[in-house]
């Protein structure tokens, strides 16, 4: 069975694409009392909520709510009219993108927090024999039925962002035939949390209070991509006077120390 066979319903299948599309355009934002509505990555799970908290307490009448997923895959979503104020993307590719098709307005790209990539892998259980240590510069060492997850590169900003350090350290062709590619970030982590693969290529946020993984390395720069936090209002949108106000927020000295809480560096 290939790696990509093995994925387990992690990837996004068209059908799931669509399915939730329709019920983003059903069950989301009304623009009641100026509720706003952002396309969040899977990274900012645990920080959007924190987010919205803060800046709805200073907004009366607000109701900010996210929803989450690969960054590429939400902005198909931006670009097929679901009804979504504003985005906050583990890349700036795919802003830009938006940006130039007109859909995100330019002047409201912000760039709202870093990140880093680390590889981990699952946590040994009692008993079970303690493997060499591995990092991103031996990674090929892994023996021939090793299994490495990363996020998916045509969608998914963590993997996009892992097949650039691969590459730059002469890995990915020997490792690509043992890659196994989830639909989000958070879905790599669970390849690794489940003991699924011997190893996974994640961001440094996704491991905070996770004690079943290990950490086995960090990406380190010449060689490490830039990881970048990105957002910006939807041109058109009926929260557009709502989303610009929270992007600023995020931005701001106390919407960088709830960034920095939760491991997210400086933009």
């Amino acid at each position: 069975m290939s790696a990509r066979s093995k994925e387990g319903g992690l990837l996004l299948s068209r059908r799931r694409w669509m399915s939730g599309l329709g019920a983003l355009a059903l069950g989301g934002c009304e623009h009641a009392g100026g509720d706003v509505t952002f396309a969040a990555a899977a990274s900012l799970r645990q920080a959007f909520p924190k987010l919205a908290d803060v800046f709805v307490a200073s907004s009366p009448g607000a109701r900010c709510v996210a929803s989450y997923g690969a960054s590429g895959d939400l902005a198909k979503q931006v670009e097929g009219g679901a009804p979504i104020d504003g985005v906050l993307f583990a890349s700036s590719s795919p802003v830009d993108d938006l940006v130039t098709k007109g859909r995100v307005l330019a002047d409201s790209r912000v760039v709202v927090a870093t990140n880093r990539l680390v590889l981990i892998g699952p946590k040994k259980r009692a008993g079970e024999p303690e493997s060499k240590p591995i990092t991103f510069e031996t990674i090929d060492a892994l023996g021939p039925d090793a299994r490495i997850a990363i996020g998916e590169p045509g969608a998914v900003p963590a993997g996009q962002y892992a097949k650039k350090a691969l590459v730059a350290l002469g890995k990915w062709d020997a490792i690509e035939k043992r890659l196994v590619f989830g639909g989000d970030v958070s879905a790599v982590l669970a390849y690794a949390r489940r003991g699924e693969v011997e190893a996974a290529i994640v961001y440094e946020t996704e491991i905070a209070g996770i004690e079943d993984v290990v950490l086995l390395d960090h990406a380190r720069a010449p060689w490490a991509p830039r990881v970048e936090v990105v957002g910006g209002v939807v041109a058109g949108a009926k929260g557009a006077a709502r989303a610009r106000p929270m992007l600023t927020f995020i931005a701001s000295a106390d919407g960088q120390k709830i960034l920095s809480s939760l491991g997210f560096g400086p933009p």
